[in-house]
């Protein structure tokens, strides 16, 4: 495949724990899209010259900084990270879970205050149930969501 033609939509994976990477590539390949894969360390990534594997400094949010640091309009994020989709929202990008769910500027403030609740019970010492498991569903959600993103994000481009 050639390097994409176009500066956008690029994809951008918080990649540490994104059980849907293969799934991107296919998409990206398809549309004939940049990918970066970041992460806190070296991960096994696909070999394509659209595939761009950044392996950030470990600690804190530092994978997460990269991104929202370059994530625009026209863009696409995946991540389980509400924060971390949150700044790509403001920034003008689109951000999507991996079970294909997006975020979106009228639901990210009841997902920031959820995910508040949570750390507070936590804190607490209260029990709180992790997400559910991840299964073939899931992946087919994402696929169609990743796909609508991209047309979408391309509507959007000049």
């Amino acid at each position: 495949m050639t390097p994409p033609t176009t500066p956008a939509p690029r994809l951008f994976i918080d990649a540490d724990a994104c059980p849907v990477k293969d799934e991107v590539y296919r998409v990206a390949e398809r549309y004939g899209l940049q990918v970066f894969v970041v992460s806190n360390g070296w991960i096994n990534t696909r070999r394509a010259t659209w595939i761009e594997q950044v392996v950030v400094d470990a600690g804190p949010d530092i994978a997460d900084d990269w991104i929202a640091e370059r994530a625009v309009t026209g863009d696409i994020v995946i991540t389980s990270d509400i924060p971390l989709a949150d700044r790509c929202l403001k920034a003008g990008a689109q951000a999507l879970k991996p079970n294909g769910q997006a975020f979106s500027p009228d639901s990210i403030g009841s997902a920031l205050a959820g995910r508040l609740v949570g750390e507070h019970m936590r804190s607490m010492g209260l029990p709180t149930s992790g997400p559910p498991p991840f299964g073939p569903a899931d992946r087919s959600r994402f696929l169609q969501a990743l796909d609508t993103a991209v047309v979408r994000a391309r509507r959007s481009l000049p």
